[in-house]
């Protein structure tokens, strides 16, 4: 297995574990905080595709699938189009209001996009630095792995919120 086929792997179990997590809830629970300014399912399985999607979208120098293929008309939140969650407080996550099969779609049109940049990496495509704002720079590889850890904890999140709204 290449470096390409472990990452594509692990990416690819992203929408299971979000599918899992939003199955069976209306807009209304998919929204619900468990706890008063506690993320909700909704917004975690949302920033889980954003922060994928902007930050792939970056190291293969392509659109975002969140504008390029429709994906903000379709959300339509009152959010601007370049938001992506990160350091959002209460209030904006409340904002995040969308159907299971709108989340879980468009969290498989960003790993759908994010499979296609890895088939084509090689070994020294992961070496080439993205940010030399750091010691040591960062490379793609490791740029990955951020990317990487960052989903799957907010996927986890969903999946353990899920079990909270399940006993109220």
């Amino acid at each position: 297995m290449t470096p390409a086929e472990l990452l594509t792997d692990s990416f690819a179990r992203l929408p299971a574990i979000a599918s899992r997590a939003v199955a069976g809830l209306d807009v209304d629970r998919l929204a619900t905080q468990p706890e008063p300014g506690a993320n909700t399912i909704a917004w975690l399985v949302w920033h889980t595709a954003r922060g994928q999607d902007v930050q792939i979208a970056a190291l293969a120098d392509t659109d975002e699938v969140w504008t390029a293929e429709g994906w903000a008309a379709r959300f339509a939140l009152p959010l601007d189009d370049a938001e992506m969650g990160y350091g959002m407080d209460a209030s904006e996550v409340e904002k995040v209001r969308a159907s299971a099969d709108l989340l879980t779609g468009y969290l498989q049109a960003v790993t759908d996009r994010t499979s296609s940049y890895l088939a084509e990496l090689d070994a020294a495509a992961l070496d080439r630095v993205v940010d030399e704002n750091w010691s040591p720079p960062v490379t793609a590889g490791v740029r990955l792995s951020s990317i990487l850890g960052d989903c799957l904890q907010h996927a986890g999140q969903a999946s353990y919120v899920r079990g909270l709204l399940d006993r109220q």
